[in-house]
């Protein structure tokens, strides 16, 4: 069951020892908080100031970090709440680990959040580091999805503060939206040409094809009919890389052939292939004029991205599994990828990833950033500041969220006729409802991993 833990991490923050603060750091206000949101920086703040500190009561000081777990799009959600001493100002971050979301909520609130308790939320870049260094063994999905959670949240804070949305913090307007992608999928070519044809017609230039596979589990279709529901959530059946190979490529050059050249094709591989079987895969759908394959090799497998390129012509996207920014820079520098599927949660939120953004820009790499339903509408605001301000951008993934979600997330973006436009609102232009995310509590710890749990059909793990 999941409702926040307001007061857990004030009540840790007594015993912990808070690390000194930087040089220049002005002192906490010794009660600036309201007790009912446990919130009392005061003994943290105090216990990090040498004995010739001075007071200044106008000080911006964190006085809580609190997190929620839930589950309004169905897939779980942590969502950070970083709290300041000024009335009403707060910022949200998104951690978004679907997977992992009890250990994440743990990272924040038994480690990150005593730490950054009277500390100024404004000096982003020092406590950025502060939080990653912080353990001797650092990085890691759990602790970079943590470590996002909290950063996204400064970075509202820092919009909020200046009156500015986020994009103007990050060098200002490149573009006026961000051009969306959106999912179709289906069993034949006919039936798969018809809705990417429908969701062109909705103003989508570019929309992402998947093909089930007969007899084969299959990454981002849906199941023809509840028996075949049953066994995808039970992961009853098996995954078949031939057969994927023997069927997909085909269908792909079909579907082209029946909507034409309007319309961009993006198709996913989802790291279930060796890298002999990727270069086979970028041979075949050539004709198909892809606007880009992605993850046609997981992240283990990388170094094989020279030879993908030497195969064929298709653009190739790569990225939402990496869960640390200098994964991308051999790819970067052997110019073997075109887009980076970036997700901002996952690489520590957007400290770093603008940097790596940059780093894209000068390589001649386009952003594509990861948002499927499992990145919450406080992660698809950050991604879309990104987005908007950066040169680099190429397309933004956009979930279709729910009613429930949109409930939850006043201000989620939402694309309108195939593009997303950014909030003028200050910081990320999204808030999070607490009265309304009670109705929607996550499921136990091993529900969603379920989804996971794949097998080849000789019956050895294979990846989701």
């Amino acid at each position: 069951m999941t409702t926040a833990k307001t007061g857990d991490t004030a009540r840790r923050a007594e015993t912990a020892e808070v690390l000194a603060p930087a040089p220049w750091a002005r002192s906490a206000p010794s009660r600036g908080s309201d007790p009912s949101r446990g919130s009392d920086a005061s003994r943290g703040s105090d216990a990090s100031q040498g004995s010739g500190a001075s007071r200044d009561s106008d000080s911006l000081r964190v006085t809580a970090v609190r997190t929620f777990l839930c589950a309004p799009q169905g897939c779980p959600y942590v969502i950070v709440r970083v709290e300041t001493n000024q009335p009403g100002l707060y910022g949200l971050g998104c951690a978004g680990d679907p997977q992992r979301t009890l250990a994440i909520r743990s990272v924040v609130d038994d480690y990150f959040g005593p730490m950054l308790l009277g500390r100024d939320p404004h000096d982003i870049e020092d406590l950025h580091r502060l939080l990653l260094n912080s353990g001797y063994w650092r990085g890691g999905s759990i602790a970079q999805n943590a470590l996002a959670g909290v950063d996204v949240a400064l970075w509202d804070i820092k919009g909020k503060a200046a009156g500015l949305p986020l994009h103007q913090l990050l060098g200002g307007r490149a573009r006026e939206a961000a051009e969306a992608y959106t999912h179709v999928d289906g069993h034949e070519a006919g039936e798969i040409a018809e809705r990417v044809l429908a969701a062109a017609e909705r103003g989508y230039r570019h929309v992402r094809v998947q093909v089930a596979v007969p007899g084969t589990d299959t990454y981002g279709t849906a199941p023809r009919d509840e028996a075949e529901a049953r066994r995808r959530r039970l992961r009853a059946g098996s995954w078949d890389s031939l057969g994927y190979l023997r069927h997909v490529p085909p269908v792909l050059r079909d579907i082209r052939e029946r909507v034409g050249t309007g319309v961009e094709l993006l198709h996913d591989a989802h790291e279930r292939l060796t890298p002999s079987q990727a270069r086979e895969l970028v041979h075949e759908v050539e004709d198909a004029r892809l606007f880009f394959l992605e993850d046609a090799l997981a992240p283990e497998d990388a170094a094989h991205f020279g030879q993908l390129r030497r195969a064929g012509s298709v653009p190739l996207a790569v990225g939402e599994l990496y869960h640390d920014i200098t994964m991308y820079l051999p790819l970067l520098e052997q110019r073997v990828i075109d887009f980076a599927r970036i997700r901002v949660p996952t690489l520590g939120g957007l400290t770093p990833t603008r940097k790596l953004v940059a780093a894209c820009e000068l390589f001649g790499v386009r952003t594509a950033p990861h948002g499927p339903g499992d990145v919450s509408p406080v992660g698809m605001a950050a991604n879309l500041a990104l987005d908007i301000s950066s040169p680099a951008f190429g397309v933004q993934e956009a979930a279709a969220f729910k009613e429930a979600t949109l409930e939850v997330f006043p201000g989620a973006p939402v694309p309108r006729e195939g593009r997303l436009y950014p909030s003028e609102l200050p910081g990320l232009g999204v808030d999070f409802d607490e009265s309304a995310v009670r109705r929607y509590p996550v499921t136990g710890p091993l529900e969603h991993d379920r989804w996971a749990l794949l097998r080849n059909v000789d019956g050895s793990v294979q990846r989701p």
